[in-house]
Formats: C-alpha cells, structure tokens, sequence
C-alpha cells in the first residue's frame, strides 16, 4: 500500500492551448526512452482531456485504427512491438477491490505501458505510478496540466 503523501521527485506546470499542443506532448513523450515500461497516472474532472491525451499518445506510439475508451470494458491492450500497452478506465469503480477481483495485479506486475484514468477509483491498491497528469480545463478552454514525477523513471521522461 502507498503511504498517505508520495514522494515527488519533480513536478511541472504546462498549458496545452489547443489539442495540437496536446498531441505535440504526448508524441514527445512517446519518443522518451523508457516510456513503454511507464506507469501513468491521469486525473481530473469529466471532459478535462485525460481520454484525448490517451489516444494522441497511442497515436505517437504506432497504434492504428480506432482507440476505444475503456470506460465499460475498464481496459483496452495494444500490441505492438515490444512491451504490451494497456488503458485502464476505472470510472465505473464502486469499490477499490474491484480492481484486485478482476486480476489487474498481474497485469500491473507485468512488462508494458500502463495508462490509467480515474485512479483515485482503485485507490491505494494501484503501485505507485511513475507519472502523474492532472489535468484542468480553464476558462479560456486551455488545460493546465500538472505533470509530478514519483520515480526515477518518471523523472527521466520529463527530462
């Protein structure tokens, strides 16, 4: 289990003014060495952009044809070459031990990018992610983004 306050190795503030800037991150940091061996954290509110972020970063990273948001079905895998790819959306969580019924520990444990929205939903079961995106709409429709890094490797993909 987490303790109550994580460590943050670094955290950053970032505007993404339009989806382009959106897109224009997420396929910088699929070029990030050590990316697909990620975990990723993404909150924030209904519409603030975490679903969006996903498929831009899925689309850098060579997924083709259509991204499905795993909002019912709770995880979408890609294969692609190398370490599998997996999208978790636990909106749909009444109770944070839905996560360990449905096996997700092994899935956590093995090889891959994992990338999960909503994880507040599965609370202290999830390890600890390598990064964190909370995401904000303002008034201008911009995102504000606060990026915070946990682990070494998180520190390395926003260097």
């Amino acid at each position: 289990m987490l303790p109550l306050h994580e460590p943050i190795l670094e955290t950053r503030s970032i505007t993404w003014r339009d989806e382009a800037e959106c897109s224009a991150w997420a396929a910088a940091l699929a070029l990030r060495p050590g990316l697909r061996e990620a975990s990723i954290e993404l909150r924030g509110p209904l519409g603030a952009g975490k679903t969006s972020f996903v498929r831009h970063l899925l689309r850098a990273l060579g997924v083709a044809g259509r991204i499905k948001s795993p909002s019912y079905a709770v995880v979408e895998s890609y294969a692609l070459a190398g370490p599998a790819v997996s999208h978790f959306d636990f909106y749909r969580f009444e109770d944070p031990r839905e996560w360990e019924d449905a096996g997700f520990r092994e899935v956590f444990a093995a090889p891959g990018l994992k990338l999960v929205e909503w994880p507040e939903k599965a609370a202290a079961l999830l390890p600890r992610p390598d990064l964190r995106l909370t995401l904000s709409v303002r008034d201008d429709e911009a995102r504000q983004v606060q990026v915070q890094a946990f682990t070494a490797l998180g520190r390395s993909l926003l260097a």
